[in-house]
């Protein structure tokens, strides 16, 4: 008998467990990932936005009709806003001019007002969306800010809810807890719990490089020079907000942006799982921690949200070249050839008038010379304007007086940037042996068109 809701907020958690097979191939262990884009807002935030507001109503601090201000990522103010919008409250939020359009459109869709900051500017900033939603918190009439970084509740809501489900997924046989830090209050709430279950677990962090706290957790020092833009959306941090519980995280793996979104379109396409950028970073970060693992470990990796947050970035081709993400194809002999890259012969017995004329008609300027049918040399229109300009008379000897080595050749497979290098004042032309015999020609004009697009 299928189960009854009264409202969307009731659809929050209880998210599958789902393993991960190719990917994760090559590691002694099992991993599975909790698909937190299963929840009605498509992200693990959905389950802080509801505990964050409830307990703020069993405290008297959210009053009936209240403003909701926070700066947020775009996950916990879409968790916030379906709060808001089965509760009765309206939602201002900032964000960072990183953040992906989608999120920001999301947000505007459920009612929210979104206002877009700068990402790179000190926490203190006036300008910095913690700053602007601080600002705005006291100019705005009952009005509350939930604080995602040093509120509790974020915190406690994975230890009441995310915690005990991964723990009963797993008849508790989980091993390794993986999962990205920003709030903290996910992989601090969820540890929590696991380790009052089996303190043996192991909890990962996954940072980000520009982020303090893989250096914080190791020396106790706040380094700013740590601190620098990324791409990555969702964690790392330049302030330790207090849901961060260090003594519950056992150390950070750090992972490249390029990393993180690569793994982002890999989970698309080898697991069919869409998930967001910082799930991308959490999958890349277990598969360079594969040392830690052994034999009947039973990893599990948090994936806080969908790809549809994404699609402008991770999963746009032009968005991933641009930055070095996506690497193009290396281009090859193959593709360079084109119809007009039938060899033009003459044979080495051929007076030279018969060369002249061969590239007239062909519309080349450089030929291939034959013996017999077989390869023994080239003549370029360069070599014969010398020969012709200094001695006219020459006009009626054979090409085999004048011509030059034969052309380079190279299999089909031979890069493109090998095949540049020999192209060169010297050497007009490669020649291409395709698998079937045939031989083809590449020549300047050729490397030109490719590199013109």
């Amino acid at each position: 008998m299928s189960k009854l809701y009264n409202n969307i907020l009731e659809t929050i958690g209880n998210t599958p467990l789902v393993r991960i097979n190719r990917i994760t191939k090559d590691l002694p262990c099992d991993v599975y990932a909790k698909l937190e884009s299963f929840n009605p807002g498509n992200s693990v935030k959905d389950r802080i936005g509801i505990k964050m507001i409830e307990d703020a109503e069993a405290a008297g601090i959210l009053k009936p009709g209240a403003t909701i201000i926070e700066g947020t990522s775009g996950n916990t103010g879409m968790g916030l806003a379906l709060a808001a919008i089965i509760k009765g409250y309206k939602c201002i939020f900032t964000t960072t001019d990183k953040q992906s359009k989608e999120k920001i459109d999301i947000l505007k869709a459920v009612g929210a007002e979104v206002i877009v900051c700068p990402t790179n500017v000190d926490p203190e900033d006036e300008r910095s969306y913690y700053s602007v939603s601080s600002r705005l918190v006291r100019e705005t009439p009952n009005s509350w800010k939930p604080n995602q970084y040093d509120n509790l509740s974020n915190r406690q809501a994975h230890y009441q809810t995310t915690g005990p489900e991964i723990w009963e997924q797993t008849d508790g046989k989980i091993t390794h807890f993986i999962a990205g830090v920003g709030t903290g209050g996910t992989i601090s709430g969820i540890g929590k719990y696991l380790k009052e279950q089996n303190p043996d677990i192991k909890i990962w962090g996954i940072d980000t490089y520009g982020s303090v706290f893989k250096k914080y957790k190791e020396t106790g020092e706040f380094d700013t020079a740590e601190i620098y833009p990324y791409i990555t959306e969702g964690i790392g941090e330049d302030i330790l907000p207090e849901n961060v519980d260090f003594s519950i995280i056992d150390a950070f793996e750090k992972v490249t942006d390029k990393d993180g979104f690569v793994m982002t379109r890999r989970l698309a396409k080898e697991e069919g799982i869409l998930a967001g950028n910082s799930s991308g970073s959490a999958v890349a970060g277990a598969l360079q921690l594969k040392s830690k693992f052994k034999a009947g470990d039973l990893v599990v990796i948090l994936l806080p949200d969908h790809a549809t947050r994404y699609i402008g970035k991770a999963f746009n081709d032009e968005w991933m070249k641009e930055r070095g993400f996506l690497e193009t194809k290396q281009l090859t002999a193959s593709d360079l050839l084109n119809s007009s890259a039938t060899l033009i012969t003459v044979d080495l017995t051929d007076r030279i008038t018969i060369a002249v004329q061969t590239m007239r008609e062909a519309d080349v300027d450089q030929l291939v010379v034959t013996d017999q049918g077989e390869i023994v040399g080239s003549l370029t229109e360069s070599k014969l304007y010398q020969v012709l300009l200094s001695n006219p008379e020459m006009k009626d000897n054979s090409v085999a007086d004048i011509m030059d080595k034969p052309f380079p050749m190279v299999s089909e497979s031979t890069s493109y940037s090998e095949i540049s290098t020999m192209i060169n004042r010297e050497n007009n032309a490669v020649l291409v042996k395709k698998e079937d015999g045939q031989v083809m020609i590449i020549t300047k004009y050729d490397i030109i068109q490719a590199i013109a697009g």
